[in-house]
């Protein structure tokens, strides 16, 4: 009987660890997660579903060069984290803000940006210190967007990357040839089922609405 009492607690006490437990990590993950930095400004225009139309204004980002990845694992992420860690031309502290940007130039290569906050940029954005980290522009317009949750990859990519496609033909879009790109939101320790990933592409004559 006293064998039986304490599997019977056992079993008790499982789903009550466990909500302790995803309720550590939830809390965890509010305190360390994109809802601690600056987000990219933008006016949105519509939403179905996953799918939004958005008006972004022009950004200044700090770009390097990434090879093969989407997630930084060439060393860009840690290049960029050092321009705003302070090398750059004023030794400068600069906040992290979301998204990341990740833009594709061929299937090799390509370039991840991380958005100047807003009254940095405003008051002029310190130059790179390292050869590898440059300073550019993201041009202001309406964007085109899929939001999904996940790991962000070149498989989940190309998945969302037609799916962007095919939503846009349905509304008589066309993209900006070149300027699809992904954006992710999350720290890596973040639980996939709560990361937020995104694919955006510029929206051809950006100035006519849908």
């Amino acid at each position: 009987m006293f064998w039986m009492e304490i599997m019977m607690s056992s079993k008790t006490m499982l789903p009550v660890l466990g909500g302790i437990l995803l309720a550590a990590v939830l809390i965890g993950y509010r305190l360390t997660s994109r809802t601690a930095y600056e987000n990219a400004a933008y006016e949105l225009e519509l939403v179905e579903g996953d799918f939004e139309i958005r008006r972004y204004p022009e950004l200044t980002l700090a770009s390097t060069p990434m090879q093969g990845s989407r997630v930084g694992e060439d060393g860009s992420f840690m290049r960029l984290f050092g321009y705003i860690s302070g090398e750059n031309a004023r030794q400068q502290k600069i906040a992290m803000t979301v998204p990341v940007f990740m833009q594709s130039d061929s299937e090799e290569a390509g370039s991840m940006q991380f958005v100047v906050p807003t009254e940095v940029a405003e008051n002029g954005a310190p130059e790179p210190s390292a050869d590898n980290v440059s300073l550019a522009t993201r041009p202001a317009g309406r964007y085109a967007v899929v939001r999904f949750a996940g790991d962000l990859n070149d498989s989940t990519y190309s998945v969302q990357h037609e799916r962007l496609e095919t939503w846009m033909e349905s509304l008589n879009l066309s993209a900006v040839t070149g300027s699809f790109s992904s954006a992710g939101y999350d720290p890596p320790w973040t639980p996939g089922f709560l990361r937020r990933n995104e694919v955006l592409v510029r929206i051809e004559n950006s100035e006519t609405n849908p």
